[in-house]
C-alpha cells in the first residue's frame, strides 16, 4: 500500500445544549471550535458532543464519554497517557504493554481479533467504541449490536500518509477527550522526531527493513510494508532492495538471507514480531532478531552486519504502532544513524 501525503482531516464540532426552565424547554445547537457543555437531564454528566470525521464519514461523538470501549491498538498508548478508563478492550492483542488495562479486572476482555467476544462490548453498554485496525472486519456488526454508541474508526488509512494519519487520529482523540493541547504536543513531538531522524541520515546509505518471526527473516518493502514501509519516504531512505508486488500484510514477504546479502545493505532495521509475546506464546523456533541477523553465515560480510549498523525496534512496537511508538522509533533512528 502506498501512503502519499494528504492534508489533515478537518475536525468539526457541534454541541447541543438542553436547558430546563420550569415547564419551558429550549433546544439549541451550535458549531465552532469548542463544544458547548451542559448537564444532562438526570444530572449524570455532560451532554456536549463533537462531530468528527472518521474513516467512514462524520460521526457525532460525546465529549468525555462515560463508558468507552477501545479495540484499536494504535490508540491505547494515548488513552493510557490521558488516564482514560476503558470498559472493555481486546486483552488478547495487548500483550504486556498496557498493564493498567490488561491487569484491571474491571476492564472486560473482548479477546483477540480472530475470535472476538463481541457480546462483551454489548454488555458494557458503551457510549463510545473506538474500533478498526485489527477489528476493522467487525465494524458493521459492532454498529448493529450497539445502536446506542458512537462507533468510530480512526486508525491510519492505508492509502494515506501514515504519519499525517497518526496526527489526525491524535487530533480526533484530543477533541473527544478534551485534550487538544496534549494532542498537539504529541503531534509536535512526532514532527520533531521525524525531522531529527531525517537530518541524521546521510542520504546515500542503503537500508533493508525486515521482520523476524519463528526464526525466519521476512522482507518489509519500502513504502507499502507493514510498520517500517512508510519510514522510507518519510526519511528519504535509499532502499537496498525493491520488489514489485510486495505485500503490506503483517508477515512481510518471504526472502532468503542470500537475497538480503545480494542487496548488500548498509543498514538493516528489524521488527521482531515475536519479542512482544511471552516466551511460551512465541512462534516455534523463534529467536531474537539480532541473533538471526548477526549469526547468519550469508549475512556476515554485508556492510550492515560488518559495521554493526543494525537497528531492532522496541519489543512492543508490533503491538503498539501508535504515535508514541513512532516518535520513539524516529528518535532511536536519529541516535543510531548519527553515531
Amino acid at each position: 500500500m502506498s501512503w502519499p501525503t494528504s492534508p489533515k482531516t478537518a475536525v468539526t464540532r457541534k454541541a447541543s445544549i438542553v436547558l430546563a426552565l420550569g415547564a419551558a424547554l429550549l433546544l439549541s445547537a451550535c458549531s465552532g471550535d469548542s463544544p458547548a457543555e451542559a448537564e444532562s437531564s438526570d444530572g449524570s454528566g455532560s451532554t456536549a458532543t463533537v462531530t468528527i470525521t472518521d474513516n467512514h464519514g462524520e460521526v457525532e461523538v460525546p465529549v468525555n464519554p462515560k463508558t468507552v470501549v477501545a479495540l484499536d491498538n494504535t490508540v491505547f498508548e494515548t488513552l493510557s497517557e490521558w488516564d482514560i478508563k476503558l470498559a472493555a478492550a481486546p486483552k488478547g492483542v495487548m500483550g504486556s504493554a498496557w498493564p493498567g488495562y490488561t491487569d484491571d479486572t474491571k476492564v472486560a476482555d473482548v479477546g483477540n481479533h480472530r475470535e472476538p467476544n463481541l457480546e462483551t462490548i454489548v454488555a458494557a453498554q458503551p457510549d463510545l467504541i473506538i474500533g478498526g485496525y485489527r477489528f476493522g472486519d467487525y465494524y458493521d456488526e459492532i454498529k448493529k449490536q450497539n445502536p446506542q454508541a458512537a462507533v468510530i474508526e480512526i486508525a491510519p488509512r492505508p492509502d494515506k500518509d501514515a504519519f499525517t494519519e497518526l496526527e489526525r487520529q491524535t487530533e480526533i482523540l484530543g477533541q473527544i477527550f478534551d485534550r487538544e493541547d496534549e494532542a498537539k504536543a504529541l503531534n509536535d513531538k512526532l514532527d520533531s522526531a521525524i525531522a531529527g531522524a531525517k537530518a541524521a541520515y546521510n542520504g546515500t546509505d542503503s537500508v533493508m527493513t525486515v521482520n523476524t518471526s519463528a526464526g525466519k527473516i521476512g522482507y518489509i518493502a519500502p513504502e507499502v510494508g507493514r510498520s517500517l514501509g512508510p519510514v522510507f519516504p518519510a526519511l528519504g531512505w535509499k532502499p537496498a532492495l525493491e520488489v514489485d508486488g510486495a505485500t503490506d500484510n503483517h508477515q512481510g514477504d518471504d526472502i532468503t538471507v542470500e537475497a538480503i546479502a545480494d542487496s548488500n545493505p548498509d543498514w538493516i532495521v528489524a521488527l521482531d514480531r515475536d519479542a512482544a509475546f511471552a516466551a511460551a506464546d512465541r512462534e516455534a523456533g523463534s529467536a531474537p532478531a539480532t541473533e538471526l541477523i548477526t549469526k547468519s553465515e550469508a549475512l556476515k560480510n554485508v556492510p550492515a552486519v560488518r559495521e554493526g549498523h543494525i537497528v531492532v525496534l522496541d519489543p512492543n512496537f508490533y503491538l503498539e504502532e501508535g504515535i508514541q511508538s513512532y516518535t520513539d522509533l524516529f528518535n532511536q533512528l536519529e541516535k543510531a544513524f548519527a553515531a
